[in-house]
């Protein structure tokens, strides 16, 4: 169950059934951008363990493709694989696959541009996890937190930013034994420029702990 749980929170740093209790503003901002050769350099940061910061980079492809009738852009990473990023009206999704024993696929709604701060929307999965005899559900709940703000990254200001906040729970693990606080913070033409994920597992036996800072360096948009 350790595996899951934290696989799942990583494709959420770099980031069903849905239930949705929000209203809206108008926003004629676009938090994505699909331009073929637009580039992102991120550093990750493991604030718990000595490990070196990392760099990777986010390269945007000329390829579209649709998943689940829907559209997704796909991105390319430096170290291999791919990210699936698609907006349909104000709601933005990030598809992809989290690598354990049979694969387990996700549709992520990440950002809903045009929604007012207090809006909440959630996300049910069921995830089959090898040597788990039932489906393991997570719920995946997310909060429009500040609109409109402006953030400085690497000596860099970004305006209009939206910062969503996202918590992880399970029906099957008391809530005294699995935590998580999850900010990310997007911008007009960019999409995410910073996310902090901290998640603490301890359960069974089981003891984990996360608490990693991506932040973006850099960009090259076309």
């Amino acid at each position: 169950m350790k595996t899951i749980f934290l696989l799942f929170a990583i494709t959420i740093i770099f980031s069903a059934c849905q239930k949705n209790t929000s209203s809206t503003t108008v926003s004629t901002d676009v938090y994505i951008n699909t331009s073929s050769g637009s580039s992102w350099s991120y550093l990750q940061t493991d604030l718990l363990n000595s490990n070196p910061p990392s760099n990777y980079t986010v390269t945007s492809t000329s390829n579209d493709t649709t998943i689940n009738s829907r559209k997704y852009h796909v991105y390319s990473y430096s170290y291999g694989g791919s990210e699936y990023l698609g907006v349909t009206g104000h709601d933005y999704y990030q598809y992809d696959s989290i690598p354990v024993s049979g694969g387990i696929n996700i549709e992520r709604l990440y950002l809903k541009d045009n929604a007012s701060i207090g809006t909440n929307w959630s996300q049910d999965f069921s995830l089959t996890i090898p040597g788990v005899p039932l489906p393991v559900p997570l719920k995946v709940n997310n909060k429009i937190v500040e609109k409109g703000i402006t953030r400085t990254e690497n000596g860099t200001s970004y305006s209009n930013v939206i910062h969503v906040s996202t918590t992880l729970s399970s029906s099957l693990i008391p809530s005294s034994a699995f935590s998580s606080s999850i900010d990310s913070y997007y911008a007009p033409k960019y999409g995410l420029i910073e996310n902090t994920s901290v998640i603490q597992l301890n359960y069974l036996g089981l003891v984990e702990n996360v608490n990693v800072e991506t932040q973006l360096m850099s960009s090259n948009l076309k």
